[in-house]
């Protein structure tokens, strides 16, 4: 029988282990939108919010053979794209978003999508995260972590933060993990939530980090 301990105590996962061992265990980790320019990834990331990769990724399909650029999405008709974008839910809110965002492009960056944090969060319906996965991917500026669901859950069981507000989280993170590997960062807690430390059942036995893990004591 395992001694009680206070488990308060244990200390943080170490960050260059967690590393390591995430990308043995997942070299293949990336976004799984697919994409192929910054702007195709704009508008995944857009549409991926409260949706999963695998439904934004067939209705892309279709979406990104029709619209090539910002000037297409932003004189598209809105009830037509609504009904395009339907079945990620949130649509209207969603399809509001890519027209704003787009005609924003066309009149403020000439149709391209810009490089930088600032202008990014100034586009409608684009906020930190979703400027941190198009930095971080389509053009390798490291900046920030995105910090979604996955993110959250496994930084907080790892004991990275002890937060839950994504910024919060994200600024422990910042302190922590080398710029160069924030991006990846990002896929590989992606990755071991959806495949490992799930929110409901955390296969800890099975974890590659299991000890280091504070939490894996508590299970």
């Amino acid at each position: 029988m395992r001694a009680t301990t206070d488990h308060s105590e244990r200390p943080p996962a170490p960050i260059g282990e967690v590393i390591t061992r995430l990308k043995e265990a997942y070299p293949d980790a990336r976004t799984e939108l697919l994409w192929e320019d910054p702007l195709q990834l704009l508008v995944a990331t857009i549409l991926s919010a409260q949706s999963t990769d695998v439904r934004v990724n067939q209705v892309t399909e279709g979406l990104f053979e029709k619209y090539r650029a910002a000037e297409e999405y932003a004189e598209a008709d809105p009830l037509l794209l609504e009904e395009e974008i339907r079945s990620v839910g949130f649509f209207r809110n969603k399809a509001r978003s890519i027209k704003n965002m787009a005609r924003a492009l066309v009149d403020e960056h000439g149709g391209e999508v810009p490089r930088t944090m600032e202008e990014l969060v100034r586009l409608p319906g684009v906020g930190r995260k979703t400027a941190n996965v198009v930095l971080g991917n389509a053009f390798s500026v490291n900046v920030g972590v995105v910090v979604d669901t996955h993110v959250r859950r496994v930084s907080r069981r790892l004991r990275l933060t002890e937060h839950q507000d994504p910024e919060k989280i994200e600024r422990d993170l910042l302190e922590m993990v080398p710029e160069e590997e924030r991006a990846l960062f990002s896929h590989l807690l992606i990755f071991h939530g959806r495949r490992v430390c799930k929110s409901r059942k955390p296969n800890c036995p099975g974890c590659v980090l299991n000890d280091v893990c504070p939490s894996a004591f508590e299970v």
